[in-house]
């Protein structure tokens, strides 16, 4: 046996944390797991509020362009065609916000942040 044995990573490592904090549904553990790290809570809260507006966004986008698809016969499609890149969009504000978070920063956006630091 070896004599340097590498340890894992524990939930506790505020880096790890805040990674989960970011990725979607995730979010919920370190939000309901940490109790004392406010630099940790702070980004749980922040990315469960941007998963909660992403749902929001999603939901009336499919709404938008399904009534666009019906009454113009087929515009409402290529607006439809415009999903991915709004999902890569959000995909990056992630790859941002993890980076910043590890990083000791925040990525302030202007709704989601103050809805998050309501709870």
């Amino acid at each position: 046996m070896s004599a340097t044995t590498s340890r894992p990573a524990r939930l506790n490592d505020p880096t790890i944390s805040i990674v989960l904090s970011y990725l979607w549904l995730l979010s919920l553990v370190p939000l309901l797991t940490e109790k004392t790290n406010e630099n940790v809570r702070w980004h749980a809260r922040h990315g469960f509020a941007m998963m909660v507006a992403e749902v929001v966004f999603w939901v009336a986008f499919a709404i938008f362009t399904e009534m666009l698809a019906v009454g113009t016969l087929g515009i409402g499609l290529i607006v439809a065609a415009t999903g991915p890149l709004i999902g890569i969009v959000f995909l990056v504000i992630h790859g941002i916000a993890i980076y910043k978070g590890v990083n000791g920063q925040r990525l302030i956006l202007p709704v989601i942040t103050e809805l998050a630091d309501r709870f």
